[in-house]
């Protein structure tokens, strides 16, 4: 079976996990992270060297990287409504899985860790001021994605794309900041609010 390494209340656990629902995968989830089993002993560090959740073990493998599970899993498990086989359908989808990864993350770090951790090194005002306005211009972008191309990031039907970025609009929407109206990521919101797997990892009263 699927052996998942991480804690539920993750973010990044939270991708894999409404993966595998999606997919309709069991696994066995093991508690590592703050509050649980830890993640900087010889063993974990020797699946993970980062330190860091979620790793799954599957078929005597180790693998990390939550955007990369995901990833594996639709492949390993035929799913290319998930994860198209077609070239360009595929890489468009992990553009934007790329995007969420880089650019997004980093956007949305401090002011995450300001507003809702409450870090004594994240009170800098003018950074927490840049990283709303960041975070809210890349949201912006992709409203505009969605608005010209959805329902869904990727077109007409849910993607990987959809699942880490749908954590990605939950994070946005539930930090008390200022934001701007964006009716398109609402209505996909809406939309992925009504799958099972989202409403149980994704939109489930976490951040």
């Amino acid at each position: 079976m699927l052996t998942i390494l991480g804690k539920s209340s993750s973010i990044n656990v939270r991708k894999v996990l409404w993966t595998c629902a999606e997919i309709g995968l069991d696994y066995q989830l093991e508690r590592y992270g703050s509050g649980f089993l830890p993640t900087a002993t010889r063993d974990f560090l020797r699946m993970n060297p980062n330190g860091m959740v979620p790793v799954i073990i599957d078929d005597g493998h180790s693998l990390w990287e939550s955007n990369t599970i995901c990833r594996y899993l639709a492949g390993k498990h035929g799913r290319s409504d998930l994860l198209p086989s077609e070239p360009m359908a595929r890489a468009q989808v992990e553009k934007w899985m790329d995007w969420q990864a880089t650019e997004l993350n980093n956007a949305w770090r401090y002011a995450f860790m300001a507003l809702v951790r409450n870090s004594p090194a994240h009170g800098d005002a003018a950074a927490l001021a840049a990283s709303v306005v960041e975070w809210n211009r890349l949201m912006a972008m992709l409203d505009a994605q969605l608005a010209a191309g959805g329902p869904y990031v990727c077109g007409a039907t849910m993607t990987l794309a959809d699942i880490v970025l749908g954590l990605s609009a939950n994070r946005w929407r539930a930090v008390p900041m200022a934001r701007p109206d964006l009716a398109a990521v609402d209505a996909w919101f809406s939309r992925l609010s009504e799958r099972e797997g989202f409403r149980t990892h994704g939109c489930n009263g976490l951040p």
